[in-house]
């Protein structure tokens, strides 16, 4: 026999390796348990015990005294109050995940355009350094109704005042019987003719509503051929006497009036002086009524009712939208930077238009990452709570309600009814689960 063969009878005739022995194999299972352990113990006490626990605390009654089956569910879908909470919520899933992705996705691709991308970057982003709760007070002020306060309503109001323009006088009743009001103005009750004075006297017109410039009134002197009138603050500190002007009485400035015809159509038009006084010139024969313009007495803009009950759900939509943008921005543009440069180029080179590029290359390859950015809004619109409650006051939270303000409301905001709460948020576990179920598909797949 050589010696070459007896190497090799010796190496076939080796005895395989030895396997770990038991004590090897579970030195190794107590070391990942002890790793394990920890974790599995908080999840326990934080998420498996509380779970099983509200599950069960759904099917008993307000203190958990006595089982009643599934009235509490019942409960949701027969309540106004929380009807429109699920309804809320419906609109939140079939509206902002969907925004919130389409905003990105805009903001991804304008970041790579401009050259100012960080500032761009970083405005757009900075809203999620803070809570959203802060973000919500920050957005309540910005909807307050009035122009002063709400800068929502003041951009409108400067844009507004552009087109129209608000009356001198925000009020003002007759101050005698001789003047009546009329399709939004006050007007003589009898008509006069050339040569006749119009004393308009108005009261319940408080100081600071005086138009600034305003001096004291004078009794008009008649016009030959014309109309002439005074238009004044009919009040007189220690009393006097209505429909007369007296010293220490203002004249109103500004005002507009009007001349009609027996027909009721206008035919002059004047604007009172500093001390109230306007004339008609050659007015010509014929009776006429003399009255004050309803544009007079047109109200400033007050102001959108941002947070009133029509428009309070999208208005923390918008806010919510403001939040959130920064972030599908961020994963978006971090998708797009994986996008293969020359894939982008050779569709440009065979022709394709940039919205062709993006709609049949650039979308196509994102949509990973679209997906990623929808389901994680997904499951945060079905769990909204914080802003909600900062924004809507309390005359329209049942409007703008949603199913976790809700629970939280029912539970411990008053009503104290665990009952009902439990049920509503094992509803809302339940609405969770089908899309934490989809992002786990979606990362095996992936894996």
């Amino acid at each position: 026999m050589s010696s070459s063969s007896a190497v090799a009878g010796q190496q076939s005739a080796a005895p395989p390796p030895e396997s770990a022995s038991g004590d090897e194999g579970w030195r190794k299972y107590l070391l990942a348990a002890g790793f394990l352990a920890p974790a599995a113990l908080l999840l326990g006490v934080w998420v498996v015990y509380p779970t099983i626990r509200t599950i069960i605390r759904s099917f008993y009654d307000r203190d958990g005294s006595s089982f009643v089956w599934f009235d509490n569910y019942r409960e949701i879908f027969t309540s106004d109050i929380l009807l429109t909470a699920v309804k809320n919520n419906l609109l939140w899933v079939a509206v902002v995940p969907a925004l919130v992705v389409s905003v990105g996705l805009v903001f991804a691709v304008l970041m790579e355009r401009v050259s100012w991308a960080v500032a761009f970057r970083t405005a757009v982003f900075m809203p999620m350094a803070i809570s959203a709760f802060a973000a919500g007070i920050t957005w309540r002020i910005v909807y307050q109704q009035d122009p002063n306060l709400g800068v929502a309503n003041a951009m409108i109001k400067s844009v507004e005042g552009v087109f129209t323009s608000s009356g001198v006088l925000t009020r003002a009743l007759p101050s005698s019987p001789t003047l009546v009001q009329k399709n939004g103005g006050i007007q003589l009750k009898n008509p006069i003719s050339a040569g006749d004075v119009a004393q308009l006297g108005l009261t319940g017109i408080p100081p600071a509503d005086v138009p600034t410039g305003a001096v004291d009134a004078q009794a008009p002197e008649p016009v030959d051929g014309g109309i002439a009138g005074v238009v004044w603050r009919d009040f007189k500190p220690g009393g006097g006497t209505p429909g007369k002007v007296e010293a220490g009485e203002l004249g109103l400035p500004g005002v507009s009036l009007e001349l009609l015809d027996d027909s009721g159509s206008k035919v002059a038009s004047a604007t009172s002086g500093d001390d109230g006084s306007f004339a008609f010139d050659n007015v010509g024969g014929g009776s006429y009524t003399v009255g004050i313009a309803a544009s007079t007495f047109a109200k400033p803009f007050g102001g959108v009712d941002w947070l009133g009950p029509r428009l309070v759900t999208p208005s923390i939509m918008i806010a919510y939208l403001w939040i959130w943008a920064g972030f599908a921005m961020v994963v978006i543009a971090a998708g797009l930077a994986a996008i293969p440069r020359d894939v982008l180029e050779a569709a440009r080179t065979d022709g394709a238009t940039e919205f062709q590029v993006f709609r049949r290359v650039t979308a196509p390859l994102l949509a990973p990452v679209l997906t990623v950015v929808f389901v994680t809004m997904l499951i945060n619109v079905l769990k909204v709570f914080d802003i909600v409650i900062s924004i809507a006051p309390g005359s329209s939270q049942d409007d703008a309600t949603v199913l976790a303000l809700a629970m939280w409301r029912t539970a411990f905001g008053g009503t104290n009814d665990f009952g009902v709460g439990s049920a509503i948020a094992v509803l809302i576990f339940v609405l969770v689960i089908p899309v934490l179920l989809l992002n786990v598909r979606r990362f095996k797949r992936e894996a």
